[in-house]
């Protein structure tokens, strides 16, 4: 049989505990630093991403708008055509803003925080 104590045992498996719930509190913040970040880093690419597609398209169309001016003649009408389009872009994008928006991040979001990570 074991010569220690029933106290020491006590104390040992004490000491297990409080060393076990320390390591799980680390394993705790560390998962939570790591999934902050590929949050963050992904909002930052999305984000720089979503500014560089609008400069895109405004030269686009700022260049759509002159090519059109021979066919509708006047570059006024021109560019209210091309104001249509952007309410027209911005209306389907209300429309279908579950599809396009809501979904992916949610998706994205339960994916991050919602699945196990290994231990």
């Amino acid at each position: 049989m074991d010569s220690q104590e029933p106290t020491e045992n006590f104390q040992q498996l004490y000491n297990d505990i409080k060393k076990y719930v320390e390591l799980q509190t680390d394993y705790i913040k560390v998962d939570f630093v790591e999934k902050l970040t590929i949050l963050l880093s992904t909002l930052l690419i999305i984000t720089l991403a979503i500014i560089l597609a609008i400069a895109a398209l405004f030269y686009l169309f700022f260049s759509l708008a002159y090519a059109i001016v021979p066919l509708v003649g006047s570059l006024a009408i021109s560019f209210c055509i091309i104001s249509g389009i952007y309410l027209l872009l911005i209306l389907l994008l209300f429309i279908f803003r579950k599809n396009l928006i809501v979904n992916p991040l949610v998706r994205f979001l339960s994916k991050l925080f919602l699945t196990k990570t290994n231990i």
